[in-house]
């Protein structure tokens, strides 16, 4: 058994390390995808959801960030090529949307590919004593889950 210099098995890390890399591409569509909706919006509610998707962008920019230095942090190298993140991500681009209603519906199916991935790394490095890991995977979701709610009720939808 081989450990890295964190401490933990290297085959265990790197397995964790492409499941980090698969929520990698997917948060960068996703971010893009924001940056988009908040680029085009229009409507009555033009201002609140042009604050709101900023919000989503930077704070997205910011789990990429975390995402990548983890990858680093267990040893290995964190994708960073869009064609990688194109081809890898289950999170669709989405083109063209200025509809609230229809961005924030966007928003919310991204949410239900990240949370499966995250909720899945929270288990895998729960397993294998991957603390780093879990602790980021468990704020990610305390505060995503809050979101969808909070999206939900601005949808007006259960």
């Amino acid at each position: 058994m081989t450990l890295s210099r964190i401490g933990l098995k290297s085959k265990e890390s790197e397995l964790i390390s492409g499941k980090l890399n698969e929520l990698l591409a997917n948060y960068q569509i996703f971010y893009m995808n924001a940056r988009g909706f908040h680029w085009n919006i229009k409507g009555h509610n033009f201002f609140e959801l042009h604050t709101k998707f900023e919000e989503l962008y930077n704070d997205s920019l910011i789990k990429i960030d975390e995402i990548a230095e983890r990858i680093l942090t267990l040893g290995f190298i964190p994708v960073h090529a869009y064609s990688d993140y194109i081809k890898t991500s289950k999170i669709s681009e989405v083109k063209n949307i200025s509809k609230g209603d229809k961005a924030i519906q966007e928003i919310l199916k991204g949410y239900e590919i990240l949370l499966p991935i995250e909720r899945g790394l929270l288990s895998l490095a729960g397993e294998h004593s991957d603390e780093g890991t879990s602790a980021l995977m468990s704020d990610y979701l305390r505060e995503q889950e809050k979101l969808i709610w909070m999206f939900n009720a601005y949808l007006n939808t259960d």
